[in-house]
């Protein structure tokens, strides 16, 4: 197999797939994937959840311009990606810096007393919580159905997606980028970076600068609620240090330690030791035990120094464009980031104001 293209875009997640979609309909795009399936690692192993106030000044300008497409994903679904949960936020009385520091510049954030935030999660140990908020508009994003919905908009605009291609070579010929995979060569005059946690290892391949990419593990397990207790209703529930999070999942609890261990990139597993100390973590501030975990897993979340996605090209490479270092915000901020990728690429002007993308410039890191 063989192709050329006007994007070529190495990385199927939602990311590169999201481009892809918004791409399309103005040019010839091809989606090179390693694994089998699309979304294989951060994107399917995601918390799903939108919460507008996660995130530094930049990340919450994204999730602010991404919520109106998640709530009306035209040309992606027939309704709404989100559904009602809210984020309840709880500080012990170490935690409260954290606390006060996340609430500064929040919106639509209410401080709750201890008893209306165990009203709202019954679980929690009312001794346990010195401060309490929530943000009752944040949402679960039905991440599968905006993958695959991305994905169908851009094939159906003539996007063409490759899997089980991983990039072998890749070399800067004639004006044209020439990526070699098992299925065949593939050339475009622009190659789109959107690798997820090897997106460094794409860059260093074409001979483009590096921005020193962190990829960091987030464990979760699913472990069962109390015999009887219907948690379905219940808000996602936070510790202000982000030392452990729990979120009702399909009448069950995903409790996460919220670990960001540097690893290399590879097919993440969680470890024993650091799920067991979250879990712990976890128990201490709720009255159930944990006494049995059903399943686990991992994914990483990747980070460049100061935890701000890198969106645009790259000042050293010509026709090499980035899209990566989305970090844990990857699928709330996918169609602001999408979009602006599609803006960038077709020297479009993009609905962000220039101090956001002076912000995700990769020109920022050389």
């Amino acid at each position: 197999m063989t192709g050329t293209s006007d994007f070529l875009i190495v990385g199927g997640g939602i990311a590169g797939t999201g481009a892809a979609a918004w791409l399309a309909p103005d040019a010839a795009v091809t989606v090179l994937e390693t694994e089998d399936a699309l979304g294989r690692h951060a994107t399917g192993r995601s918390a799903a959840i939108f919460i507008r106030n996660y995130g530094n000044r930049t990340l919450r300008a994204l999730n602010a311009a991404s919520e109106p497409v998640l709530e009306t994903p035209t040309g992606i679904s027939d309704e709404s990606l989100l559904s009602p949960r809210g984020e309840l936020l709880i500080a012990t009385e170490e935690e409260l810096d954290a606390f006060n520091t996340y609430l500064q510049g929040a919106e639509g954030m209410e401080t709750l007393s201890a008893d209306e935030a165990v009203a709202l999660f019954p679980l929690l140990r009312k001794d346990r919580i010195a401060a309490a908020a929530i943000e009752r508009d944040a949402r679960d994003i039905d991440v599968d159905r905006l993958l695959q919905g991305c994905a169908r908009l851009a094939r159906r605009s003539g996007a063409r997606f490759v899997t089980e291609a991983p990039a072998e070579r890749i070399s800067r010929i004639s004006g044209a980028w020439r990526v070699e995979t098992p299925k065949g060569v593939f050339e475009a005059p622009v190659l789109i970076n959107a690798a997820g946690a090897w997106a460094d290892r794409v860059a260093a391949l074409a001979g483009a600068g590096t921005v020193g990419l962190v990829p960091m593990r987030r464990s979760a397990a699913i472990v069962p609620p109390p015999q009887g207790v219907d948690v379905s209703g219940w808000p996602l529930v936070a510790s202000a240090s982000e030392s452990w999070y729990a979120k009702p999942d399909a009448g069950k609890l995903m409790v996460s330690p919220a670990d960001e261990d540097p690893v290399e990139p590879h097919d993440a597993w969680a470890d024993d030791m650091v799920l067991a100390e979250g879990l712990h973590r976890f128990e201490q501030a709720v009255t159930m035990p944990v006494t049995r975990v059903e399943r686990n897993w991992a994914g990483l979340r990747s980070f460049v120094a100061d935890r701000t996605p890198v969106v645009g090209f790259s000042p050293d490479a010509d026709g090499f464009f980035w899209l990566a270092g989305q970090g844990g915000y990857g699928v709330q901020t996918a169609p602001a980031l999408s979009r602006l990728a599609a803006d960038l690429c077709l020297s479009r002007v993009s609905e962000l104001a220039p101090e956001v993308i002076q912000a995700l410039s990769p020109a920022r890191l050389a």
